[in-house]
């Protein structure tokens, strides 16, 4: 069996929800729906394309952690709150990832937790032996 390994942002939610950043067993890692929150602050409000990139770097920050890249990802899972962003929100997404090309859906959503949060990601990756 493999072995799991739990990768923490340290954010107070973490513990109170009960779950971490991302998880990995063996050559795979789920990195959590992730949001555009930094030092517990929820950034670049009513900026959608810039809430998406910052999400990608927090994702990139994780996966450097785990000794693996946004070259490994093979799915994300995008969580909008207003179908209208989708265009700016796709075009942060195009910009790491052009070249890659993961697995992607994108979906409206009624609401996050923090009316600021205008996009949640979620990552999958393989990380090839």
């Amino acid at each position: 069996m493999s072995k799991r390994i739990n990768y923490t942002s340290g954010a107070k939610w973490e513990d109170l929800v009960g779950y971490s950043r991302a998880v990995q067993v063996g050559n795979i890692i789920e990195i959590a729906g992730t949001t555009a929150v930094r030092d517990g602050v929820v950034v670049h409000k009513n900026d959608p394309y810039n809430q998406a990139k910052t999400i990608i770097e927090i994702a990139s920050e994780t996966l450097t952690k785990a000794g693996a890249s946004l070259n490994d990802v093979i799915r994300t899972r995008m969580f909008i709150t207003n179908i209208r962003d989708w265009e700016e929100i796709a075009k942060a997404h195009g910009e790491f990832f052009k070249d890659i090309k993961p697995a992607t859906t994108l979906v409206e959503v009624s609401g996050f937790v923090d009316p600021d949060m205008l996009v949640e990601i979620e990552f999958s990756v393989y990380l090839a032996d």
